[in-house]
C-alpha cells in the first residue's frame, strides 16, 4: 500500500531559489519545505548529536497581525489609516524526531538573505507528542499485519495474514503505558477481496503498537454484553476498568472469540453487483449541468480571492485544512475588515461505550492527525461541479520532502436560491426577485473510516457560513450472535456501530472595523409585566437584553441558554449604526448545532477537550514568538492526559484581564450527536452542521440591494407547453418577472 496517496506526488527539490511571496500569509511552497528541512538537517549535523531525523510537520510561522495588516494596507481602527509597513521576515516552524533516541524537537527557521537558517531549536518535554503522520498510520497496519501473535489470533477466527487491515488511531488515554512512549491503537478488520469494504468485517481484538520501535506491545480484548433477565444486560467481566498489562489478556474478557461477519456490504457499484446480481443503478436520473458560459465572477491572484465585494486570503494548513485570513468587504469604496482569521481549529469524536478499550476511542482529528494531511485530491465534475478553481497543498514527509496534493481546495460559485423578493399584491403592482449566488471554498478529508467536508460560504448579503458535512463509513465493532448492544446500533448482522459525538471548535479571530472588538450577549425575554397590566395589556411583549462580556475570567466561557434564546454578537463598540444607534456587529447563529458534551465533566475526554464544556469561549489573543492562541486543546494533542496549559480552558482562567474592546479570539463549540441507524450503512448519507455569521447594524441597509435580478434564459418548462382542456398549461412565464 502506498504510504501516502496514489494520486498526489512527493516533491523533491535539489536546488532552492526563493520565490516572491505575494502575501505574507502564503503557505510554504514545496520548494520552501524542502529548503527548510535541509537547513534543519545541516544544523543538527553541525551543532548537535542528532544524526538522523524524521520530520513530523513543517509550516509557515505567521507574522504578527499588525505587520500583516500594515503590509496589506488594512486599517486597525474604524476610519483610521493603515499603519506604516515594516519588514516581514518569513519564518517556518517544524517538529521532528531524533530517529535514534526517539526525542522530539521543535525548530524555528528564518529566511535571511534568501537562505533559511535555524533560529531556535528546542527539545520537547518528555511525553509531548507531535501529531501522528500519514506514514505512521500506514506503518501501523504493516506492523500489525506482520506480527506473529496478531496473525495467530486472526487465524483463530478464520482470517489469513494478508487479509488483516488496521486503522491506526491515537491511543487516546491509557496510563498503563509510559508517558513518553509513542503509541497507536490498531482497530482491526478483514478484507476478503480487493477493494472489499473492510469495515463490514471487524475483528474482536485491539493491538497497541509502539510507533517508534515498530512493534506490537500489547493486545486488548473488549468484553462482551449478555442478556440478564427481562430488559437487562450485564458485561462478561465485572468492570469497565482497564486491566493490568499481561502477555495474554484474553481470559480476562471472559468470553468466546467472535468471528468477523462474512457478508459483504460494499459501496462500489461493480462489487455491489457481484454480491447481488439484481443490483443496478437508477436509470431515471437525468443530467443536471452547472454552466457558466461567460466564466466565473471571482478573480484569483495567487492565494488572494476577490468576489462580490469580498476579498480574502485562502491557505492550505496541514492541521486545520483550510485557513481563511484577512477577510474584508468593500462597502461602497470603504474597505472594511471583518475577520482576520477563520478556521476549524479542533474536533473531538468521543464514543459512548464504557467497556475497555472502547473508551480510548475519542479522536482529535485535527490535533492528532491533521485534517489537511488527510485531505483528498478533488475530482472535477464529482466533488465540485461547475467552473472550478483549485489550490494545491503541501505537507512534509518523514524524509523532509514535500508531499503535494494538487487539487486540495476547491473554489466555485453556486446558486443559493432566492436572495430576496417582494411582490406588491395590489392590482397593477410590480415585483422583484433577486437570486442568491454564493462563493464556496471547500475541502474533503478522509480520516480512516469517516469523511468530513469543510465548506466556507460567502453570500452577497454579507453573510458568512461555515458548514461541516459528515459522511463516510461508521466506526464499527463486531457483535456476537444475539449479543445486546446497549451503547450502539446493530446496523447489519454482527456489526455494532457505537453511539458517538462529533464536537468541533471553530476559531474566530475577528477584526470588525479594527482589532479592538467585544462580544455582546443577548437574551430575548418576555416582559415581567403580566397580561392585563398597563405595561403589557395583551401579554405579548418581549424585549432584548444586551450585556457586553467584560472579564475574561468571569465572562470568557459561556453556555447556550435555550429558554432565553441566548445569542452572541461580535461588535466594535467604537462605531455605531447611523439609524439603530447600535454598535456595528456580526451575530453568531449556531442554535441548530449546539450540543452538550455527554461524557462526565471529569471524564478522560472532558479533561483533554476542555473546549467541549462550553458553547462559546472568548479570550484575549496574545501573540508570541510562535504565533497566536490557535488550538483550543493545545498545540501537542496526542496522548495528553490532562488539560494542556496552552488550551482554551486554561487561557480563560488567566489573570483578570478585560475582553471588552480588546484584540480577542473566539472558539465556538458545535457538533452532532450520532445515534447510528441502519440507513447510515454501509456509507452514511451526509449530515450537516453549520454556523452562520450575520451582519447586524454593520451595513447601512441590505447590502445586496445592488445585486441584479436575473432572468435565466436557459430555464424552460419541465414538460414543454401543452394545451389541455383548451387551456395553456406549463406556461413559460408567470405574471411576475424576476427583474420587473
Amino acid at each position: 500500500m502506498d504510504a501516502l496517496s496514489t494520486t498526489s506526488t512527493v516533491h523533491v527539490s535539489n536546488e532552492y531559489k526563493h520565490a516572491k511571496v505575494e502575501h505574507p500569509l502564503d503557505p510554504l511552497t514545496p520548494d520552501e519545505i524542502s529548503a527548510v528541512t535541509l537547513a534543519i538537517r545541516r544544523y543538527t549535523a553541525e551543532h548537535t548529536d542528532i544524526r538522523a531525523v524524521n520530520f513530523n510537520n513543517c509550516a509557515l510561522l505567521p507574522p504578527s497581525k499588525r505587520a500583516v495588516l500594515a503590509a496589506l494596507g488594512i486599517p486597525v481602527s474604524p476610519g483610521g489609516k493603515p499603519e506604516t509597513p515594516s519588514t516581514i521576515i518569513r519564518k517556518a516552524e517544524s517538529d521532528f524526531f531524533d530517529v535514534l533516541s526517539g526525542a522530539a524537537y521543535n525548530a524555528v527557521i528564518a529566511l535571511e538573505d534568501e537562505v533559511w537558517k535555524v533560529e531556535s531549536l528546542q527539545r520537547l518535554p518528555e511525553g509531548t507528542q507531535p501529531q501522528i503522520t500519514v506514514e505512521e498510520l500506514i506503518h501501523c497496519e504493516t506492523v500489525v499485519r506482520n506480527d506473529p501473535t496478531v496473525q495467530a489470533l486472526a487465524k483463530e477466527v478464520g482470517v489469513e495474514p494478508h487479509q488483516i487491515f488496521a486503522d491506526g488511531w491515537a491511543i487516546g488515554w491509557d496510563d498503563r503505558f509510559p508517558k513518553g512512549q509513542r503509541l497507536q491503537q490498531a482497530l482491526l478488520f478483514a478484507r476478503y477481496s480487493q477493494h472489499d469494504n473492510l469495515y463490514a468485517h471487524p475483528l474482536d481484538f485491539v493491538p497497541v503498537i509502539d510507533s517508534l520501535a515498530g512493534k506490537v506491545i500489547h493486545i486488548d480484548f473488549p468484553p462482551s454484553w449478555r442478556k440478564k433477565g427481562e430488559g437487562c444486560v450485564e458485561l462478561s467481566m465485572s468492570t469497565t476498568q482497564p486491566q493490568p498489562l499481561s502477555d495474554n489478556s484474553f481470559p480476562v474478557a471472559n468470553r468466546a472469540r467472535i468471528p468477523p461477519p462474512l457478508t459483504p456490504h460494499d459501496f462500489l457499484p461493480d462489487l455491489m453487483e457481484r454480491a447481488d446480481p439484481t443490483y443496478k443503478e437508477r436509470e431515471d436520473l437525468k443530467p443536471l449541468h452547472v454552466v457558466q458560459p461567460e466564466g466565473v465572477s471571482f478573480t484569483m491572484k495567487g492565494h488572494v480571492l476577490e468576489w462580490q465585494k469580498w476579498k480574502m486570503h485562502i491557505a492550505y494548513s496541514h492541521r486545520e485544512g483550510i485557513v481563511l485570513s484577512t477577510i474584508t468587504y468593500n462597502d461602497h469604496g470603504e474597505v472594511r475588515p471583518i475577520f482576520y482569521r477563520l478556521s476549524i481549529a479542533e474536533m473531538a469524536v468521543p464514543y459512548g461505550a464504557p467497556e475497555y478499550p472502547h473508551p480510548r476511542k475519542f479522536a482529535f482529528d485535527s490535533g492528532e492527525y491533521g485534517m489537511g494531511s488527510m485531505a483528498n485530491e478533488l475530482s472535477l465534475g464529482c466533488d465540485c461541479l461547475g467552473k472550478i478553481h483549485y489550490l494545491p497543498g503541501a505537507y512534509v514527509t518523514h524524509s523532509g520532502a514535500a508531499h503535494v496534493i494538487k487539487n486540495v481546495i476547491c473554489i466555485h460559485e453556486e446558486d443559493a436560491g432566492v436572495l430576496w423578493k417582494h411582490s406588491d399584491f395590489r392590482p397593477g403592482g410590480r415585483s422583484r426577485t433577486v437570486r442568491s449566488r454564493r462563493l464556496v471554498v471547500s475541502m474533503v478529508c478522509t480520516v480512516a473510516n469517516y469523511e468530513y467536508i469543510w465548506n466556507y460560504y460567502f453570500y452577497q448579503d454579507g453573510n458568512i457560513e461555515i458548514e461541516i458535512r459528515l459522511t463516510g463509513i461508521l466506526q464499527v465493532y463486531v457483535a456476537g450472535s444475539d449479543e445486546p448492544t446497549p451503547y450502539g446500533t446493530i446496523v447489519a448482522p454482527g456489526i455494532n456501530a457505537h453511539y458517538h459525538q462529533h464536537i468541533f471548535s471553530v476559531r474566530v479571530d475577528p477584526m470588525l472595523d479594527g482589532l479592538q472588538n467585544s462580544v455582546i450577549e443577548s437574551e430575548i425575554v418576555g416582559l415581567d409585566a403580566p397580561t392585563g397590566s398597563s405595561e403589557n395589556f395583551a401579554g405579548n411583549g418581549f424585549v432584548i437584553k444586551d450585556r457586553v462580556l467584560k472579564s475574561q475570567v468571569e465572562d470568557g466561557a459561556r453556555d447556550f441558554d435555550w429558554a432565553n434564546e441566548r445569542r452572541w454578537r461580535i461588535a466594535n463598540l467604537n462605531k455605531t449604526h447611523y439609524a439603530s444607534g447600535k454598535p456595528v456587529s456580526y451575530t453568531i447563529m449556531m442554535k441548530g448545532a449546539v450540543l452538550p458534551l455527554l461524557a462526565k465533566p471529569d471524564s478522560w475526554v472532558a479533561r483533554r477537550a476542555s473546549f467541549a464544556h462550553k458553547q462559546l469561549w472568548v479570550v484575549r489573543d496574545e501573540e508570541g514568538p510562535k504565533g497566536s492562541r490557535l488550538f483550543p486543546s493545545g498545540k501537542y494533542v496526542p496522548q495528553t492526559r490532562e488539560e494542556p496549559e496552552d488550551s482554551v480552558g486554561k487561557w480563560v482562567k488567566e489573570g483578570n484581564g478585560s475582553i471588552e474592546n480588546e484584540d480577542i479570539v473566539l472558539f465556538l463549540t458545535l457538533g452532532a450527536t450520532h445515534i447510528p441507524r441502519p440507513e447510515d450503512w454501509p456509507v452514511m448519507p451526509v449530515e450537516h452542521v453549520s454556523v452562520l455569521f450575520k451582519p447586524s447594524s454593520f451595513f447601512t441597509n441590505n447590502p445586496s440591494m445592488d445585486v441584479p435580478g436575473t432572468k435565466d434564459s436557459e430555464s424552460q418548462p419541465a414538460f414543454g407547453i401543452d394545451i389541455a382542456n383548451g387551456q395553456l398549461t406549463n406556461a413559460t412565464n408567470g405574471t411576475a418577472c424576476c427583474a420587473n
